[in-house]
């Protein structure tokens, strides 16, 4: 079976009465997301999500809060993708203007389910809106069909 790891973190403002979100829209496909990448050798899933930001938006972040884990199961038991969740509204630095990724917005959140989302990303909000550690299960098939999600808090 395979196993794959991989970290991101939601970063996000108090703008007046209102909350945004920084995301990325991806330069291919047009779709919006948050900053993740894959665990690199040598490094915790905390240390990969504070890089994933860094290395896509330019921003220091800190005082990360853990929201929870996300594990995708391919149906037919050949793979496992784990995904660990972080957010913060604590950073500093200049944002930049767009890496290898796609530019970078802050999107009020309210307009979120207004852009095309990365694929299963309406399937993380759970877990970066809840006050509380949330863990889920979820499963694809062999053509990477999504076809499920099963929430833990």
């Amino acid at each position: 079976m395979k196993h794959e790891k991989s970290c991101g973190a939601l970063v996000y403002r108090k703008h007046g009465d209102r909350t945004e979100l920084l995301l990325i829209k991806h330069r291919f496909g047009g779709h919006w997301s948050f900053p993740k990448g894959h665990v690199e050798l040598g490094e915790n899933e905390f240390q990969t999500a504070l890089r994933e930001v860094k290395e896509e938006t330019g921003l220091d972040v800190k005082d990360f809060e853990a929201c929870g884990m996300i594990n995708w199961c391919k149906s037919d038991g050949s793979g496992r993708y784990l995904e660990f969740l972080y957010k913060t509204s604590v950073f500093s630095g200049q944002l930049s203007e767009g890496t290898d990724e796609g530019n970078i917005f802050w999107l009020p959140k309210s307009e979120l389910y207004t852009r095309p989302l990365s694929p299963n990303f309406a399937e993380y909000l759970p877990v970066f809106f809840s006050d509380k550690y949330v863990e889920a299960l979820g499963e694809w098939t062999i053509d990477d069909s999504f076809t499920g999600i099963k929430y833990f808090s």
